[in-house]
């Protein structure tokens, strides 16, 4: 009965912790201006008209419940990471100084991070989801609705509806897996956090590519001027471009099916080995730079009939952004080497890290 009461003990203790921090954070949102103008806006999805508050607040309630139904039957409840981010939260707020040079114990301490870590990013991921796939359903209508008609244009079709419905498809295959890699941290789906990035360059550099931070890197580096479907005047060069374009965004979804339910940032989750992870080792930071480079060419070209510093600093503008991922790629390398020694075998299987043969 001792052992029976200190199981049911930890159960509540674990679904208490986690349902409180969701409602703090929910109520940290609810503070933020930036955060209440961001969830407010509106998403379209089925005909519906939905504010992203409501999406994340429908979300929330079908996660507390299934939070609860987990932790309720799990065969062994061991202690969350919801508790042990209490716990490093209270050492924090009593002593500051003492805690973080030292006092948390690393289990504390992963748990305050994994805490942040979702924290900040599954809200932005799951309404992400809804953005993409209900634009993926209006293109594909569209091209539904045009498909077959006598006098159909094809490149009209591609402009309004093709290359959209594959651009915002691929985008909903990548969110969608990030968003069940936030929300999950199950021994059953191999996707446990081991570990997160506890350097403030690597929290900055990932951070540096999200909202509202990515504002704020847009203003140091003068703008992000690539166009995500960039116009060209020949037609042959037009679709050709394109389709490259896309077929690089591919590969980036690509990368996130592969990663599975242990997509997400900053995180130690266990090597991944295979789709195009075989081949370098960061496939998805190249091909969306490479596809953003793309995009850029038109207005670069514009830019440069006008005004050749014009041009130079919207190339200098998007290096600057290259550079932000390629200390993302050097940060999570350095991260994963420090927890254990399988990235260091990875490494010694896939030799580049961006172009195979080249670097």
């Amino acid at each position: 009965m001792i052992v029976q009461s200190f199981r049911l003990g930890q159960r509540l203790k674990n679904i208490s912790a986690s349902l409180s921090l969701m409602i703090a954070i929910a109520t940290i949102y609810a503070a933020l201006p930036y955060s209440r103008r961001f969830f407010s806006d509106h998403v379209h999805f089925m005909g519906e008209d939905l504010t992203r508050s409501r999406v994340l607040l429908v979300v929330a309630l079908v996660y507390m419940v299934l939070l609860v139904l987990f932790y309720l039957s799990e065969p062994s409840p061991g202690v969350s990471k919801s508790v042990l981010c209490l716990r490093a939260l209270k050492r924090l707020l009593a002593s500051p100084q003492v805690a973080w040079r030292g006092g948390l114990s690393k289990d504390e301490r992963l748990g305050l991070l994994s805490v942040l870590l979702k924290g900040f990013f599954a809200p932005l991921m799951v309404v992400s989801v809804l953005y993409y796939s209900g634009q993926t359903l209006v293109h594909g209508n569209g091209i539904v609705s045009t498909w077959g008609q006598p006098g159909t244009d094809w490149l009209a079709l591609f402009n309004t509806h093709g290359f959209w419905f594959a651009f915002m498809l691929i985008f909903t295959v990548d969110v969608l897996f990030f968003s069940l890699g936030y929300l999950t941290d199950l021994p059953a789906l191999k996707n446990e956090i081991r570990s997160v990035d506890p350097t403030l360059l690597g929290w900055a550099a990932a951070l540096a590519c999200y909202p509202p931070f990515n504002g704020l890197t847009a203003m140091i580096f003068g703008g992000r001027f690539y166009e995500e479907f960039p116009q060209f005047d020949m037609t042959t060069v037009h679709v050709v471009a394109n389709v490259i374009l896309l077929a690089l965004l591919a590969v980036y979804a690509w990368a996130a099916v592969a990663l599975n339910f242990k997509a997400s940032n900053l995180c130690h989750r266990g090597i991944v080995a295979n789709g195009p992870y075989r081949f370098v080792r960061h496939p998805s930071y190249v091909c969306k730079n490479v596809a953003w480079w793309i995009g850029l060419i038109p207005p670069i070209c514009a830019a440069a009939q006008v005004s050749l510093p014009g041009a130079v600093a919207m190339a200098g503008s998007m290096l600057g952004w290259s550079v932000i991922y390629y200390i993302r790629a050097l940060t999570e390398e350095d991260h994963l080497r420090s927890v254990d020694d399988e990235y260091d075998g990875y490494c010694q299987k896939v030799k580049y890290r961006f172009v195979p043969g080249v670097i």
